[in-house]
């Protein structure tokens, strides 16, 4: 009998496929050596194209950045990025004045809108040490009648995100970190106001799932609509869905209307759950731009060079906090946000 609640299975890699309403995922793990006194690297980066590095060489990337790791002041329009960090530091800056460090567990939910600038670096704060940094960017894409709102990011700090964990055998379980959206009776921390994920008839998902060896939990049955996709990114063995064995780095796609129980073997595993229905408007895609037409693609970089979305108050394409800066968000109205 075919097997009707896996859709396709697939290999990933640094960046993954998703389908609407999410634009891309990718999953960024470096082994950052000792930071320097500007919070650099303090190893040599000569045989590297600094400037655009994605060689993972030694254990890490330099990204866009030449001193700091990361990615300088770029633009964006037309979608939202949701970037989870699991481990290491983002340095946050906009063009609309806002600047935050987050970190090991926060995630951050930005709206670009009608378009803002933002540098995202990873400062090295330990200079005895290495710097580990674990983190996914995804972009969600937003509708057309919400691609020109208000710029606007909010921080989801670790302390306040959803846990819920499933007992399994020899009190081992399954803990799922609701980052968007409902999972057995509990609901995420809302999004931003203009986001496709405000609606939970939108049904969008966003779930961090850890699998202890022998544990499992079960996907709801939700609509026949609903786009599911399970990316089994890290673990030493096998997962079984429908008496199917999935290995590891790989995309599942499943069926949005079934009942799915997920069984881990004798390791640990890490996923990632993203899920949706999907806004099901056209595409147009042209680097940081992502709009429903080619006029409105033209439109905005005719506005980004008359506008540069605000411009850029900060001395400098690759800001950092001082080292000794903690967890913060400074918003543009002025609040602040410390933990």
């Amino acid at each position: 009998m075919a097997n009707t609640k896996i859709l396709k299975t697939q290999k990933i890699g640094f960046q993954w496929e998703t389908e609407d309403p999410f634009l891309f995922c990718a999953h960024h793990n470096d082994n950052f050596p000792t930071g320097n006194s500007e919070q650099g690297v303090a190893v040599p980066l000569s045989g590297r194209n600094l400037g655009s590095d994605f060689s993972g060489r030694d254990g890490f990337s330099m990204y866009h950045g030449t001193t700091v790791p990361g990615f300088p002041m770029h633009p964006h329009r037309g979608f939202e990025t949701v970037t989870i960090v699991l481990k290491g530091l983002v340095d946050h800056f906009d063009s609309q004045g806002s600047s935050g460090r987050y970190g090991n567990g926060d995630v951050q939910w930005l709206t670009t809108g009608r378009g803002c600038q933002h540098s995202e670096m990873f400062p090295l704060i330990d200079q005895d040490k290495p710097n580990p940094a674990e983190l996914f960017q995804i972009w969600l894409n937003l509708p057309a009648k919400d691609k020109l709102s208000e710029p606007k990011y909010k921080m989801l700090w670790s302390e306040d995100i959803p846990f819920i964990q499933f007992d399994g055998q020899d009190n081992n379980h399954a803990s799922i970190s609701i980052i968007a959206g409902r999972f057995s009776e509990t609901s995420g921390l809302p999004p931003c106001d203009s986001s496709w994920a405000n609606n939970p008839q939108n049904h969008v998902g966003i779930f961090l799932i850890h699998m202890q060896p022998f544990s499992e939990f079960t996907l709801p049955a939700v609509s026949e609509t609903l786009l599911r996709n399970l990316y089994f990114y890290q673990g030493l063995h096998l997962i079984t869905i429908d008496g199917k064995e999935i290995p590891a780095s790989t995309r599942v796609k499943l069926s949005g209307n079934d009942r799915i129980t997920i069984s881990n073997g004798k390791e640990e595993s890490y996923l990632l759950l993203l899920e949706g229905e999907p806004i099901g408007e056209p595409v147009v895609q042209y680097g940081p731009f992502v709009m429903t037409t080619e006029n409105e693609i033209r439109e905005t970089f005719s506005d980004y060079r008359n506008t540069q979305f605000g411009g850029w108050p900060w001395d400098r394409v690759d800001p950092v906090h001082n080292r000794t800066e903690g967890r913060i968000a400074r918003y543009a109205d002025g609040t602040i946000e410390k933990r």
